[in-house]
């Protein structure tokens, strides 16, 4: 764990075997099936006719299995201008609640192990999701870190990062500044607003000159361990492979979680403990 230490990530090559990446895409798949468009907002992070209603939507999906789009798959009139099974960039943010394989994987002993390698007391399991990257319209991701969207006192995100197709810079692979984590204190935070959307406060992350960033290049079924200070990005997905991958976060559980985050707890879903799952 050392570079995890000395970098804010890590990449651990074989963590699932052949059988379960399979498995981990059949149960994707599935999801993709069962996605009736018409019973969903057709939600994308860069625009929406409705945005009461995607705020809405997204704001109520931490305890659910939901659909949100490539921007690049919905028109000016708010249709699918691709195919449904093109459409989908993210599923979230509950698949660790309900979805028995990705339950399985997230509360497998192999991540028990990392989280007490970590020193993690009483890890909660917050958020789980399928990242799709889907080819020729995979949307970027710009730069960020996971704490600003999962702020705790102090400071405690973990994500936990499995691609399940091979990531390279050609499909969007992940990039990351080496050390950011000591670099770049999480001044900003992503919060629910009384009026029910969501807003940054606090500093911006300062611009960090591109040539800063490593790609983080990983075959299928890799383990990439995310510090939640560590500034990271992914490119554009312009390539005619997709970028499939699974991923969800810890949070110390002994650590006073912001009751202004966008994600919080339900009566349905409590945030689950690691080590009792």
């Amino acid at each position: 764990m050392i570079q995890f230490h000395d970098q804010g990530y890590l990449c651990i090559p074989g963590f699932l075997s052949a059988e379960e990446i399979e498995r981990a895409k059949q149960r994707i798949q599935h999801h993709i099936d069962v996605w009736q468009p018409e019973e969903h907002p057709l939600v994308t992070f860069g625009m929406s006719p409705d945005k009461q209603a995607r705020d809405a939507y997204f704001l109520t999906s931490g305890d659910k299995v939901r659909y949100f789009l490539e921007e690049d798959a919905v028109d000016a009139n708010g249709q699918l201008c691709v195919s449904k099974a093109c459409a989908i960039n993210k599923i979230g943010h509950a698949l660790h609640a309900h979805d028995p394989f990705f339950r399985q994987v997230t509360f497998g002993s192999h991540v028990k192990q990392i989280a007490s390698m970590l020193g993690l007391d009483d890890p909660l399991v917050v958020q789980s999701m399928a990242i799709l990257k889907q080819p020729r319209i995979g949307g970027e991701v710009l730069p960020h870190q996971d704490s600003t969207f999962l702020h705790t006192d102090p400071p405690s995100a973990l994500g936990f990062w499995i691609p399940l197709e091979d990531c390279t810079p050609a499909n969007g692979c992940l990039y990351a500044v080496p050390g950011s984590h000591r670099d770049y204190p999480v001044r900003n935070q992503f919060v629910r607003t009384d009026a029910g959307s969501t807003a940054f406060i606090g500093e911006p992350l300062p611009l960090i000159d591109a040539s800063k960033y490593v790609p983080i290049q990983c075959p299928a079924g890799s383990l990439v361990l995310i510090h939640g200070a560590v500034v990271h990005r992914s490119d554009a997905n312009r390539s005619l492979h997709s970028r499939w991958a699974y991923t969800f976060h810890l949070v110390e559980g002994n650590a006073a979680y912001s009751q202004r985050n966008w994600l919080q707890p339900t009566t349905e879903l409590p945030f689950p403990r690691l080590f009792a799952g």
